[in-house]
């Protein structure tokens, strides 16, 4: 279905896993990985259907190199501080390194995650969280699953890499969505596989994916407010500063809602191959 900007108002009503079940297949929706309660009011001003509080905070906000050293406590302080600025965005909080290792500690940790305000959760990971996607669920907990480029990761990759190039790797990404779509995830993000994966994994699972440098085909794409803004130094190839485009931070998040409904964005200067 074509987009329309007739649609360019706030959120009027409070965004459900229903809500973006409905939208797969239909029309793009928007996500933006964001960290405090003033962006997240803005979020929800401009229409932006999912924030995710990501541990991606450890190298945006705290000045960290990457996302290893991120604890429970910080994840919930800007759990807590974007669940009282967005009432109506759904809200996805990160479960950070080494605290869903077994399905019991995936359990304690994503109760005080969902308690700080976030409606799902996110955990890193294949075949090996079937246990855990399928403990949380049962209980009531939905989980954003994630693949491709699993920054709690980055050390056994040897760094921020593109995933997903050979075909074995390739097919063992696919069964990994697979297995975790029938375990219950509700959400997949794919960070920085190539575009053709990124087609080929959303064609073979019956819920939405989330791109983040995995091609246009995504059901949804996410970036990083700071991205967004043009914060980062050395900006990954996949982003875009749309600050520069429009001048002014809710211009910025309007320009990428739209761009994403209407197909502008990502291009293929933003993907891999």
């Amino acid at each position: 279905m074509p987009y329309s900007q007739a649609n360019d108002s706030a959120l009027e009503k409070k965004v459900t896993i229903n809500t973006l079940h409905a939208l797969r297949g239909q029309e793009k929706f928007v996500m933006v990985s964001l960290y405090d309660a003033p962006m997240a009011a803005m979020a929800q001003q401009c229409g932006i259907e999912a924030v995710l509080i990501g541990d991606s905070l450890g190298m945006t906000v705290l000045g960290y190199d990457s996302v290893i050293p991120v604890t429970m406590e910080q994840m919930i302080y800007h759990i807590e501080a974007v669940a009282r600025g967005n009432q109506k965005s759904l809200i996805i909080g990160d479960l950070p390194f080494m605290t869903y290792a077994s399905p019991e500690q995936a359990l304690v940790n994503a109760t005080r995650v969902m308690q700080a305000g976030a409606h799902m959760v996110k955990i890193e990971g294949g075949q090996w969280l079937v246990d855990t996607v399928k403990m949380l669920t049962d209980r009531g907990i939905p989980v954003c699953a994630h693949l491709g480029l699993t920054p709690q990761s980055v050390h056994k990759f040897g760094g921020f890499r593109v995933q997903g190039r050979d075909a074995d790797k390739a097919e063992q990404m696919i069964a990994d969505a697979q297995a975790l779509a029938d375990a219950g995830a509700a959400l997949l993000v794919l960070e920085c596989v190539p575009a053709a994966l990124g087609k080929a994994i959303t064609e073979a699972v019956t819920i939405p994916t989330v791109g983040i440098g995995a091609g246009a085909d995504t059901d949804a794409q996410v970036l990083v407010i700071n991205d967004i803004l043009g914060l980062t130094p050395q900006p990954p190839k996949f982003s875009k500063n749309f600050l520069l485009e429009t001048g002014e931070i809710a211009g910025a998040l309007k320009k990428y809602r739209d761009d994403v409904k209407n197909g502008a964005f990502p291009e293929p200067t933003h993907s891999f191959n």
